[in-house]
C-alpha cells in the first residue's frame, strides 16, 4: 500500500541536526529536479526580499519564512514526518504509533512537496515554505515542472498494491496515477452525512486518523475493494461505486456526523 499525502503549511522548526543531504533521499530520481529548485528558491529568498515574498504568495506576517528558505543548505534536518504539522498530521500522531506501525508508515506514507516533489516521512529534510502553486521566475510553475520526473518514480513506486490517493487538487497536479495503477488507486471525500456535503477541517482529521488506524491495525489493502472492507471493519461508514471501465481511480465517500 502507497499513502500519498499532502504537505502542511505549518511546519515545525527545523532544530540542530545534521543538514540536507539530497543524496539521500528518497525516490532518487526525482534527486535532479529536487537540486533545481532548491538552488533556484534559495537564490530568490537570498535576493529581492520583495519579490520572494510576491512569488511565494506570502503575507507580511509571514516574511520571515524568506529568511529561512536562504538557510535550507545549511539548516538542521529532521525526519518529515516530524517537520509536517496541522490537522492531518496532529490526527495521523506518527511519534505515538507503536514500532511496528511507524514502520509501516516509514515504508508506505509519501508526502508530497512543492520543493521535494514526494517524500517519505522518514526523510530527513529541513524546515521550508513553498508550496505546489509556487511559479518561479525560472523554473516555472512547479506542478508542471514536476510531472515529467514523477512520471516514472511514482509509477514504480507504486509498486502492485493499493494507492491511497488523499493529496489535495495542487499536488494531484504533479503525478496522476494511469493505466493499470489507477486502476488500483482509491481517491477519498469526507462528507457530513447528514447533508453529504464536504467538510473542510474535519476532512484533514479524519484522513489521519484514517491513515492511523490502517497503520496500527497492520492492514495493507491490495486494492480498492479490499480498502472499502478494511475501512468498514475498522468502523468508518464509507459509500462507494466502482468504476465503470477499468483504468479509473476508485472514489469513495467517507461520512461523518462532526463538522468544523
Amino acid at each position: 500500500m502507497l499513502v500519498l499525502l499532502p504537505p502542511s503549511e505549518g511546519k515545525a522548526s527545523s532544530g540542530r541536526g545534521a543538514p540536507l543531504k539530497l543524496e539521500t533521499l528518497s525516490l532518487p530520481g526525482l534527486t535532479e529536479a529536487r537540486a533545481a529548485i532548491l538552488e533556484e528558491l534559495v537564490e530568490l529568498c537570498a535576493g529581492d526580499e520583495e519579490k520572494a515574498r510576491e512569488v511565494l504568495g506570502l503575507s507580511e506576517g509571514l516574511r520571515g519564512e524568506i529568511a529561512k528558505n536562504t538557510e535550507l543548505r545549511t539548516a538542521g534536518a529532521r525526519p518529515a514526518g516530524q517537520i509536517y504539522t496541522g490537522v492531518l498530521y496532529d490526527a495521523l500522531d506518527l511519534a505515538s504509533l507503536d514500532a511496528a506501525a511507524k514502520k509501516r508508515a516509514g515504508r508506505s506514507l509519501l508526502v508530497f512537496s512543492g520543493l521535494w516533489g514526494a517524500v517519505r516521512v522518514t526523510d530527513r529534510i529541513p524546515s521550508y515554505r513553498c508550496s505546489m502553486g509556487v511559479k518561479l521566475p525560472g523554473l516555472g510553475a512547479l506542478g508542471a515542472h514536476w510531472r515529467a520526473p514523477m512520471a516514472p518514480v511514482l509509477t514504480e513506486a507504486a509498486g502492485d498494491g493499493l494507492v491511497l490517493d488523499l493529496r489535495s487538487s495542487a499536488y494531484a497536479a504533479a503525478w496522476k496515477p494511469n493505466g493499470e495503477v489507477a486502476g488500483r488507486t482509491a481517491t477519498v471525500r469526507v462528507l457530513h452525512a447528514p447533508t453529504r456535503k464536504v467538510v473542510s477541517h474535519f476532512n484533514k482529521a479524519t484522513k489521519g486518523r484514517m491513515v492511523r488506524s490502517l497503520l496500527s491495525a497492520g492492514i495493507a489493502p491490495k486494492d480498492p475493494a479490499e480498502l472499502v472492507e478494511a475501512l468498514r471493519e475498522l468502523g468508518y461508514e464509507v459509500e462507494v461505486e466502482a468504476p465503470a471501465k477499468a483504468g479509473v481511480p476508485w472514489s469513495l465517500d467517507v461520512l461523518v456526523d462532526e463538522v468544523h
